[in-house]
């Protein structure tokens, strides 16, 4: 990966229906060159797909948790076959420390997070933490940063 490459992924970060026109124009490439250089990056799996960022509160969805799983490992399969079913789960990571898994959820109201902490209890025992405030809530420009 070359400057132009970091030029491009940052311009789709921050905007990924920018055109190759539109980016050609800021890294002094032809068109072709920057969706060829587009290409490479996604068959290189750096760049992963093209996604639009929803604003969950907007939507209703007002409780963010995240909620720490203790896990049997012997339920491991079933455990993540529900998670991964379970569309309230913006992200499921296994980790380290007293804690198992770390997921971070969306809910419409504590209602709904209460339901879905109770269908993770056999699975063993959880600690949750509402979200009150965040500040940063997704970092678009982190591959600036890393360059």
């Amino acid at each position: 990966m070359d400057t132009i490459d970091y030029q491009i992924i940052y311009m789709l970060q921050k905007n990924a229906r920018a055109s190759a026109k539109e980016i050609s124009d800021r890294v002094l490439l032809s068109s072709t060159a920057v969706a060829a250089r587009i290409d490479r990056l996604m068959q290189r799996g750096i760049i992963t797909g093209f996604t639009v960022r929803l604003n969950a509160g907007n939507l209703g969805y007002k409780v963010r948790a995240f909620i720490s799983q203790k896990l049997d490992w012997q339920q491991k399969e079933a455990f993540y076959s529900m998670i991964q079913d379970t569309p309230n789960v913006m992200g499921c990571h296994s980790v380290t420390g007293e804690y198992d898994i770390l997921m971070e959820t969306i809910f419409r109201d504590t209602v709904e997070l209460d339901a879905f902490i109770g269908s993770l209890q056999p699975f063993g025992p959880t600690k949750t933490r509402i979200v009150f405030s965040s500040a940063v809530d997704y970092r678009e420009e982190y591959i600036r940063a890393m360059e």
